[in-house]
């Protein structure tokens, strides 16, 4: 298949590519700098500019662009930049789709489980209503962007990504250095859910995404088993080896990341990947235990090919 991916550089991107590449699909990139291949796309979404011609022809099209939200102090200006390449991004990629003669047959679009906010110990669903903080504002409108796509009539899917586990980058990689040095613990109370995802399961479900017409809309992208903060802290120390008795308090927490901290690391939810199950979706890594000992042990991958 001919697929454009946006976000290459990203942590799911570079896995993705990878995985796709091995499998001989015809991979372009969608990129801000002038290609340096003739198959890659060039587009500049805060000028609201992009190759519209090169777009078409595409059977695949996956958009994983957007600024990090956890590089950086969230000042007013970082949450503007967070918003718009998520937003713009997205509207300016579906405005082209829909006008597209020769449209792709399915549209994945990332977004993530933000848009719940904080909601405690409520099990949530595709289903479940948005919340109304800084990160779940953002996320309704980066799905609604996908708009004038899923009216020309293209098979949208937006991606809800949980905590993605990976040794090479996301979260996981930035607990490891504390952790390892013996010096990590809970945060908070504790007691506020984690919805995480290894990222081999994240590639396989994002190809069953790619593959089976049944699925549209948004999809949680996390594993069927959330746990606790002091539960990932305790199954983390145990894979290491290492102890984990230094509780970050939550007034140090915001302390050192303000608005932040809320919003990752104090923040509970609690999601059930509901589509990803009815769809009959096997997680390579279901239990955060095995996930963590395949990821930092180096054990062999388990992606599920579809």
């Amino acid at each position: 298949m001919k697929i454009l991916i946006s976000g290459s550089h990203g942590l799911v991107g570079r896995a993705l590519i990878k995985e796709l590449s091995s499998k001989g699909h015809d991979i372009a990139r969608l990129i801000r700098e002038a290609p340096s291949s003739s198959a890659d796309v060039e587009w500049h979404p805060e000028r609201g500019m992009i190759d519209a011609e090169k777009i078409g022809g595409f059977e695949v099209i996956l958009h994983l662009a957007g600024e990090s939200i956890v590089k950086g102090q969230w000042t007013e200006e970082k949450k503007r930049r967070i918003r718009e390449s998520r937003v713009l991004g997205t509207q300016l990629l579906s405005n082209t789709l829909a006008r597209s003669v020769r449209p792709p047959n399915v549209f994945v679009s990332a977004s993530a489980i933000g848009i719940y906010g904080n909601r405690g110990d409520e099990v949530l669903t595709e289903d479940s209503r948005p919340g109304h903080d800084f990160l779940a504002d953002v996320c309704v409108d980066w799905e609604k962007a996908t708009a004038p796509a899923e009216e020309k009539g293209i098979r949208v899917v937006k991606a809800r990504f949980g905590i993605i586990l990976a040794k090479e980058g996301g979260a996981l990689a930035k607990m490891l250095p504390p952790f390892r040095m013996g010096i990590g613990g809970k945060v908070g109370g504790g007691q506020q859910w984690m919805s995480w995802i290894a990222l081999d399961d994240v590639v396989s479900a994002l190809r069953l995404a790619m593959d089976q017409k049944t699925i549209s809309g948004p999809v949680n992208f996390v594993a069927p088993n959330p746990v606790t903060n002091a539960s990932f802290t305790k199954s983390l120390g145990r894979t290491l080896g290492r102890p984990t008795f230094l509780p970050v308090p939550a007034f140090g927490a915001r302390l050192a990341f303000g608005e932040m901290a809320d919003a990752l690391l104090l923040t509970s939810q609690r999601v059930e990947p509901k589509r990803l199950n009815e769809s009959g979706f096997r997680f390579a890594y279901p239990k955060l235990q095995d996930a963590l000992t395949h990821i930092l042990h180096g054990r062999l991958s388990k992606i599920i090919v579809t």
